[in-house]
């Protein structure tokens, strides 16, 4: 199969006009051609661009659509997802499931960062029609229980591992929720489990993580009272969250901070310092749903962070599609250029996941499935997957 486009991007740059990509009958990339060549080659209007990824996402929340109202503020909205989200059948959650996996692959997703707290989604994988990485979330602020909630995590972690796929990636790794809601005991336990695991956090998502962290006042101290955690152990370190917590990981962690709302310029300096592999993934819809506010990008690029992209969950978005993300992001922040955005929505994706070496970019010897995109400038997008 030949194709070219208007234009092409490779997930790290647009490629010269009149590229053709040669693409075998399993997707994988042959070679790239460049303008002379003689091949008869199909012609799309539009944009060729790498499948694109998911860096974070929450399909086993997907049940919980509309369900949770706009701009709660994240304390509230964590509260009603905690209450409410087993107030469905099985079945309602497993064709809400299904649904919300056909709806990635149909947004031209190709792999998925998502997170699990139990084996809701193994069914999911087993489908092996994406590349997934199962971040299994553990959480338990008490420090007497701490042991008890890794054991569970780690149940939960041989089960995904012992799962197999034949045509695309399966990885899985133990990450914590977010710093209010896992004890500095249990990140011990964490770190320890697989010191060169990929890390998730959801991270300085709203003022309060950051102010519970410096002086413990604000809404988290109302978060956990209403999930009757006593929080008289903890004792604030006077810094941000991100600058407490970030030690007790092992710099050998590749570490996804995924939201960053809040997260400062010190934040990322900080985490630069101290990790080897960080990324900034941002999921704006889920940002401006929940608090009605998006992290400071321009100050990200200062930094040069490595950034991705996610969707979050459709209890917090209407819609997973990593395009309506990179929209969002360009509406907000108009000097962005699509050859960026489209560079963080795949090759940066990949790189977080630790699927680069088959995903990501259109490279000979890789098979990272070709998305047609039109009308993105009409402003009426449509995504069209052919290779």
């Amino acid at each position: 199969m030949l194709l070219t486009a208007s234009r092409i991007h490779d997930g790290h740059n647009w490629l010269p006009d009149g590229t053709v990509i040669e693409v075998a009958d399993d997707g994988t990339i042959l070679a790239l051609h460049d303008a002379t060549y003689t091949g008869h080659a199909t012609h799309y209007d539009g944009i060729l661009v790498p499948g694109l990824v998911n860096a974070h996402c929450h399909l086993e929340l997907s049940h919980m659509k509309g369900i949770i109202p706009e701009h709660t503020g994240l304390i509230p909205f964590l509260q009603q997802v905690t209450f409410h989200r087993n107030d469905f059948t099985e079945e309602q959650k497993l064709t809400s499931r299904h649904n919300a996996y056909q709806q990635l692959i149909a947004n031209g997703i190709v792999a998925v960062g998502d997170i699990a707290n139990g084996t809701d989604t193994l069914d999911l994988r087993s489908t092996d029609k994406l590349h997934i990485h199962t971040f299994i979330e553990s959480i338990g602020f008490t420090v007497t229980h701490a042991q008890q909630r890794f054991d569970y995590s780690a149940q939960l972690y041989d089960t995904f591992a012992a799962q197999r796929a034949t045509a695309h990636i399966l990885q899985q790794s133990i990450v914590p929720h977010a710093p209010y809601s896992v004890s500095k005991e249990l990140f011990s336990l964490i770190d320890a489990h697989k010191p060169d695991a990929i890390a998730s956090i959801h991270n300085q998502e709203c003022d309060a993580e950051n102010e519970f962290y410096i002086n413990k006042q604000g809404a988290v101290n109302d978060l956990l009272n209403s999930f009757g955690i006593n929080s008289a152990f903890f004792v604030p370190s006077g810094i941000s969250s991100l600058q407490t917590y970030l030690p007790w990981f092992s710099s050998s962690h590749s570490i996804i901070f995924v939201h960053n709302t809040c997260s400062t310029a010190a934040d990322v300096a900080f985490a630069k310092q101290q990790l080897q592999n960080a990324f900034w993934c941002l999921c704006p819809n889920a940002n401006l749903y929940i608090e009605n506010r998006l992290p400071d990008v321009p100050m990200l690029l200062e930094q040069n962070a490595t950034i991705c992209i996610g969707t979050d969950s459709l209890s917090s978005n209407h819609q997973l599609s990593v395009l309506t993300e990179l929209l969002t992001l360009k509406s907000h922040f108009p000097f962005l250029r699509w050859q960026t955005l489209f560079t963080w929505a795949t090759y940066n994706g990949a790189l977080a996941l630790q699927m680069d070496h088959v995903i990501g970019s259109i490279a000979t010897g890789k098979k990272p499935g070709i998305i047609h995109i039109s009308g993105l400038d009409d402003g009426a997008p449509s995504i069209q997957r052919i290779g």
